[in-house]
């Protein structure tokens, strides 16, 4: 038994839908979380400054006795999942990537959208894996430097995301489509949205329930899984009493989110 906790982070809010699922999962685990608000979006900024970023975080995660990191960025684990390995080589990581296998798999048209981050939509990770997965598939591989911003600020509804999704989402990629791939974790938020624009006949994947069962698999085969009575600590890099009102509102639960200096 290792009752230290699973280590998460992101650029900022984003994550919390990966955290949802794994206490979903695993609800006898701790966890400490840390958004990066201070350097908000990731998706704007170079490799080398989210990988700066992400290596300073792991290392307060570190700080907090984590015992497993979870990177729960899509933009920061294209940036350099590879490298936060090399560096922290004794404590397991694992990244989010979007869930283009599970689309490919399972869509009957042969045709699906990706919505990411502009950095993550860019990058030549996801565009190697639409090749490798999806090759004869097709695939509206679409950035949206806008979605975040609307999560950051406990929006998740609205006329104002109507009209960003339907820029994205046209009436001619719907009728193509049978599945949308959520490739950032701030837009399991947006589901109810996004559900609303492409109809009951489109699947919505997210990597959320992948990455837990990846978690559980690592905590089993590790032996430290937790039993007990779990804790769990939120912490962003920017000092501001909205980040409460907002991760509260996320996640339907009080959350009090503390400072972090990282």
């Amino acid at each position: 038994m290792n009752t230290a906790p699973i280590g998460i982070l992101d650029s900022g809010f984003g994550g919390l839908s990966i955290y949802r699922s794994i206490v979903e999962l695993l609800p006898l685990e701790s966890t400490v979380y840390v958004g990066d608000h201070a350097y908000i979006p990731y998706g704007q900024k170079s490799k080398k400054e989210i990988r700066g970023r992400t290596r300073k975080l792991i290392g307060f995660l570190l700080s907090k006795k984590a015992k497993l990191i979870v990177v729960a960025c899509n933009t920061a684990t294209i940036a350099g999942i590879e490298k936060y390995r090399v560096w922290f080589p004794d404590i397991p990581v694992i990244g989010v990537v979007p869930v283009v296998k599970t689309a490919a798999e399972q869509s009957k048209r042969h045709a699906f959208a990706v919505l990411s981050t502009s950095f993550t939509a860019g990058s030549v990770y996801q565009k190697k894996l639409i090749k490798k997965f999806a090759p004869d598939a097709k695939v509206y591989n679409l950035g949206c430097p806008n979605l975040l911003s609307f999560v950051e600020r406990g929006v998740v509804g609205g006329s104002a995301i109507d009209t960003e999704l339907r820029g994205l989402l046209t009436h001619a990629v719907i009728r193509s489509i049978d599945a949308v791939v959520l490739g950032c974790t701030h837009y399991p938020f947006l589901h109810d949205a996004i559900r609303a624009i492409v109809g009951k006949k489109v699947d919505i994947l997210d990597s959320g329930g992948a990455v837990s069962r990846h978690v559980a698999r690592i905590l089993d085969h590790n032996r430290i899984a937790a039993v007990g009575r779990p804790t769990h600590a939120f912490f962003s890099t920017v000092r501001s009493a909205k980040h409460s009102a907002v991760a509260s509102a996320l996640l339907h639960k009080r959350i009090e989110v503390q400072y972090a200096r990282v």
